[in-house]
């Protein structure tokens, strides 16, 4: 059975590598010209993801690449003393196992682990896909599929030329997010460095391994920007949201015109009734975005791609049973995935002088008490904890004697 997957991002490649364990012969088209490189901004891995990637054998290679933050110094605006937060303590306490990584770094560990085993089509896209499986591409020669896999983010073109226009599922949440690369200016190592004043909240961190450091702008906004290609307005947004915050800020903000990489969008969640239809399905934030930033999406992404091959495998190829099953599984990690960015875009960007003050004293409090007490009061405190130390997902070891293109072959 021959499987086509738009997108090597993160779900894209954890797809890949199971759909090939189970003797799926695999195709991953990526609109980027190669491999992601080293950067992107950071992300964090739970632990229903750990345990999805230590099956994968590439956990070492992940935790390699961690980014090393265990401290984080709150600036209130208007306040005179920050408050020093002991963040290792906030990700026991969060979670049995929890790492934060860079999002290029974890998408080119997922796509090394089955590079060897999956056909990787780089610098072309998906441009039409018809209700028997035929697929047109940007620059490619037209091509046949059994099965067809949006891999392809919030902004999916797969999604589109199924479902529709984004703006049918698109719900926006009421605020924004930009992330620059730049210089090291503070010489970070293992510390988060955040500013958070009313609706409007800054951080700057570096990675053991980076020779630079990314600043994340987080603010609210009245209405969903409609700038998606357009960077200069996007620059200004962010610039005009933040400029005169502090001075450590006005000096990230100097880097929006030098910097080698600039990311900008809104904090938009996608809510679709179904994420199939005919020979076509939808894994990651192609298909249930929660929000970026706030929701968790990177392990939400390994589940699913996870969980989908595995459903796949079990119908041995039968979309018909397996995508269903898929959308069952998956369903309450996605709503609490949902409502848990809401609550997380609340606490990172905060609506009153209230709320900064929680932000800043309430991660305080949590990493000034013993991990016991800490855990309590956090999983009382926050959906997010709550949602990713429950999620459990089913084993779906590969056939005896699957080799590779044999499953449901057709």
């Amino acid at each position: 059975m021959r499987i086509l997957v738009s997108g090597a991002g993160v779900a894209g490649p954890v797809l890949a590598y199971w759909l090939t364990r189970h003797g799926f012969s695999v195709t991953v088209v990526e609109r980027a010209p190669a491999p992601r490189g080293a950067g992107g901004h950071a992300v964090d891995l739970f632990r229903p993801a750990m345990d999805i990637s230590e099956k994968m054998g590439v956990l070492p290679r992940i935790e390699e690449r961690a980014t090393g933050t265990s401290r984080m110094t709150v600036h209130r605006e208007g306040a005179r003393h920050p408050v020093r937060v002991n963040l290792a303590r906030i990700f026991r306490a969060a979670s049995e196992r929890h790492l934060e990584i860079m999002r290029d770094d974890l998408s080119r560990i997922y796509h090394d682990a089955a590079r060897d085993d999956v056909e990787y089509v780089f610098g072309d896209s998906v441009t039409a896909v018809s209700p028997d499986g035929e697929v047109r591409f940007e620059k490619a020669a037209s091509r046949r599929f059994d099965l067809v896999v949006g891999a392809d983010g919030l902004h999916s073109e797969v999604r589109r030329l199924v479902f529709g226009e984004e703006s049918r599922f698109s719900a926006f949440t009421g605020a924004c997010f930009g992330v620059l690369t730049l210089p090291n200016l503070q010489g970070l190592d293992g510390e988060l460095v955040l500013h958070a004043g009313v609706g409007r909240t800054a951080g700057m961190y570096g990675a053991r391994h980076l020779g630079d450091a990314r600043a994340l702008f987080l603010f609210r906004s009245g209405r969903e920007p409609g700038h998606h290609h357009d960077v200069h307005r996007q620059k200004e947004l962010v610039r005009g949201a933040f400029e005169g915050m502090h001075p450590d800020v006005d000096r990230w903000l100097d880097e929006l015109d030098r910097t080698p990489a600039f990311y900008f969008d809104s904090i938009t969640q996608l809510r679709m009734d179904t994420w199939s239809r005919g020979r076509v399905t939808l894994v990651g934030d192609a298909g249930c975005c929660p929000g970026p930033v706030v929701g968790g999406s990177t392990s939400l992404a390994v589940v699913g791609a996870y969980v989908l091959a595995g459903e796949l495998a079990r119908a041995a190829g039968d979309h018909e049973r397996a995508f269903p099953a898929y959308e069952r599984a998956m369903a309450q990690y996605v709503r609490g995935s949902r409502e848990a960015a809401l609550s997380a875009a609340k606490t990172l960007v905060p609506t009153s002088r209230l709320g900064v003050w929680g932000l800043a004293q309430g991660a305080r409090l949590i990493s000034a008490l013993p991990a016991g007490a800490g855990r309590a009061l956090l999983r009382l405190t926050t959906r997010s904890a709550r949602l990713h130390n429950s999620v459990t997902v089913d084993d779906y070891p590969p056939p005896p004697t699957a080799s590779r293109g044999a499953a449901g072959a057709g």
